[in-house]
């Protein structure tokens, strides 16, 4: 997700080392990390949905 001057957020897929294979995700405000996954998801797709419900709930107030 690339950001813009409106949206200082940023959602990072990455591979995790360990255990191989498997994905997170982090979430940075203006590029400094913001909140990280407690969960390492299976693919690189769930990482991103996860990623992305987390960003969503930031956005809409849900969270601080």
């Amino acid at each position: 997700m690339a950001s813009n001057s409106a949206n200082p957020y940023t959602l990072e897929i990455e591979a995790c080392e360990r255990p191989a294979g498997h994905f997170t995700w982090a979430i940075r405000r203006n590029g400094k990390l913001f909140q990280r996954a407690d969960r390492v998801q299976t693919t690189e797709e769930a990482a991103e949905r996860s990623g992305l419900a987390a960003l969503e709930k930031l956005l809409s107030g849900r969270e601080r």
